[in-house]
Parts: structure tokens; sequence; C-alpha cells
């Protein structure tokens, strides 16, 4: 029981916001609906205990990992923080993407980025630049994630339009055909 816990802590944590459907949960976990059911109730009463800042929510069809109701006055300090309201580059770039893209599903977003940005969207919801917009008509129907009037704000736009032009040129791309140019001409110079 204890590895099928830490396995399902693992794919709710993996899963974020979008949360997993109890039919999900059991074909990725390989078990019953019961034998899931089990595990969620277990990890949700370990869950109860003070030492854990998170529960186990049911919201929308699909469980999810969220933070306790009582800790909301540590969250707010932290969103509040001037230390904590600088965004990182790995945040300027998940913001980036999905204002270019908008509206765009977390999968997406990781597909563009090469990795997981579950975490950072969730960040980014909770600072109130971005927020759920809808819901695609992809298999899962996953979230779609939208630019807000606080991220207007924050980088001094009146609307999207007046987002920078984005370069459509690669610079990686050059570069990487310069670089096998100079090679090129070298080994033919050598011959």
């Amino acid at each position: 029981m204890n590895n099928l816990m830490g396995v399902l802590e693992g794919i709710l944590f993996a899963v974020g916001d979008e949360g997993i459907s109890l039919k999900a949960l059991c074909e990725v976990m390989e078990i019953d609906e019961d034998k899931a059911k089990d595990v969620l109730k277990e990890l949700q009463k370990r869950y109860e205990g003070s030492e854990y800042g998170i529960r186990i929510s049911f919201l929308a069809d699909t469980f999810k990992l969220t933070t306790k109701k009582e800790h909301a006055p540590y969250y707010q300090r932290l969103l509040g923080n001037p230390e904590t309201q600088t965004l990182s580059e790995t945040a300027l770039e998940v913001l980036a993407i999905i204002a270019y893209n908008q509206p765009i599903t977390r999968a997406l977003v990781d597909d563009l980025r090469g990795v997981a940005s579950s975490q950072i969207i969730r960040k980014l919801c909770a600072r109130g630049l971005i927020k759920i917009s809808g819901k695609s008509s992809m298999p899962g129907r996953p979230n779609l994630y939208s630019t807000t009037s606080e991220f207007l704000d924050y980088f001094g736009l009146a609307s999207l339009k007046d987002l920078p032009e984005m370069n459509k040129e690669d610079p990686i791309e050059d570069s990487n055909k310069d670089l096998f140019t100079s090679i090129y001409k070298e080994n033919q110079e050598e011959h």
C-alpha cells in the first residue's frame, strides 16, 4: 500500500491543476476502482495530519492536490511579499508562451518548452497573471490558459495587441547553419 500511495502522490503532483479522474488514475496505476479508492482514502487520511500542508481535493470530477485553507494567511503573505513578486526567467518564458498562443493547454506549453510547466502555471495563476479560460476539446478536456488584465497591468500594456512582435527567425537555427557552413568550407579547403 505504501508504494501505491507514493505512486499516487507523484501522479497527483505531476498532473497539477489539471487533476486526474478516477478512471484515468486506475488506468495509469493499473489497479481497479476499489483499490484506487482505498489508496486515495489512505493518502487523504495521512494528509489530515497537521504536519502536512496539502490535501487531496475532488473538484470538477478530478482528484488534485490543494493547499489547506487554514494556511491561507501564509500564502497571502508569500504572494504579497515584494521579494517573491519578481518573475523568474522560467516564469517569464511560460508567460510569453501563454501570451502569444492563448488560449493554450498546459500540455502544449510543456511541449513547446520541452519540460513540465505545471508548477510554474500554478504560481502564475496564484499571482493572477494567467487564468483558466475554458476547456479544450482534446481528449480529457484539459484546461485552457489565458492571460488576465493583471498581466496587462504588470507589463504596462493596454491590450494584447501591444505585445512586441515575435521574431520569426530562429537564431539558434541560423548559428547552426553558419557553423555547418564554416566547417564545410574548412573541410573543402583541406582537400
